[in-house]
């Protein structure tokens, strides 16, 4: 394994683990404000923590005379010439955010509405999902993918059909919309992350999300001031950790790395969140939801590993 690839493999599994540790920030948030504040202020923090870092790495660049080809080039490709971003950083920004924003609001309304560690674990399905949006793009899929998604179907009933019904929990199937939709933002950073500077890319996807998350809030909701300072703490780690460096982290981790791989070291994140949810809520999980945990992330780690 080359060097770069083992220096965003660990890039990535920070990021998990940053965002295992993101789903309590966010549980406690809701008890504060309401969750398109929680998203508008945690995105718009994200973004702002992000200017200083693109100023200083470019600064840096610049003086060690690294890049100065590319920054031509993104120079010429500016879609506004007084833009200090390319053409391909702003709409990769911009179609990364909308996905961010559909993404992280499924996913903290539905937190509201179930456990930190069924929201983790849920989520991560975005990893059978992947492979499975890539039909859509003329690739295929193996049989091993295949017996993932069914193993992974099981595991889910277990986890979230705890009455022995066959219907889905409303906080519940929340998050199954929000596993799709960060499957979503997945391959769109992909395509992008190539393209343009991840931090820059990063930087423009939050402000996005957090324009959109606010109209939504102003329109939905009644914020305060008072009710933001109460949630001061959840807000910040999820503002300055879980966004600015965590997605940051993962757009330069992903890059030249193989998708599927990428999403199977994220996806740990599952497991993280469901050790947090114990150890800083107290919310354990029954037999049958462990079962399904286990079968959830044996279907993980077979699409990712076998399914290719």
């Amino acid at each position: 394994m080359k060097k770069t690839q083992i220096r965003n493999s660990l890039l990535l599994l920070l990021t998990a683990t940053i965002w295992g540790v993101a789903f309590v920030a966010q549980s406690v948030g809701m008890d504060y404000v309401g969750g398109f504040t929680f998203n508008f202020t945690r995105n718009i923090i994200g973004g702002l923590v992000l200017i200083p870092c693109i100023v200083l790495l470019r600064k840096w660049k610049m003086q060690s005379g690294e890049e100065m080809a590319d920054f031509a080039v993104q120079k010429k490709d500016r879609p506004i010439s007084w833009l200090p971003v390319s053409r391909n950083e702003l709409i990769g920004g911009i179609c990364c955010g909308l996905a961010l924003c559909a993404a992280s609001n499924f996913q903290q309304f539905g937190i509201a509405h179930t456990t930190v560690g069924k929201a983790g674990f849920i989520t991560a399905l975005y990893v059978v999902i992947v492979p499975i949006l890539g039909l859509f793009f003329k690739k295929r899929v193996s049989i091993v993918v295949c017996f993932s998604v069914a193993l992974s179907v099981v595991g889910l009933y277990l986890l979230c059909m705890t009455d022995s019904s066959f219907k889905l929990a409303f906080g519940d199937t929340l998050v199954l919309i929000c596993a799709l939709l960060f499957s979503i933002h997945i391959m769109v950073i992909d395509h992008f992350s190539p393209k343009g500077d991840g931090v820059v890319i990063s930087c423009i996807q939050f402000f996005v999300a957090g324009l959109v998350s606010g109209i939504l809030m102003l329109i939905f909701e009644n914020p305060t001031i008072a009710a933001i300072l109460a949630a001061w703490m959840p807000i910040l780690y999820a503002g300055v950790l879980s966004s600015g460096v965590a997605y940051t982290l993962q757009i330069v981790g992903q890059k030249d790395m193989n998708p599927t791989i990428a999403s199977l070291i994220m996806c740990l994140e599952s497991v993280v969140s469901a050790l947090a949810g114990w150890l800083l809520l107290n919310q354990a999980l029954s037999a049958r939801e462990l079962a399904g945990c286990a079968l959830m992330f044996a279907a993980i780690v077979l699409a990712q590993i076998w399914g290719n």
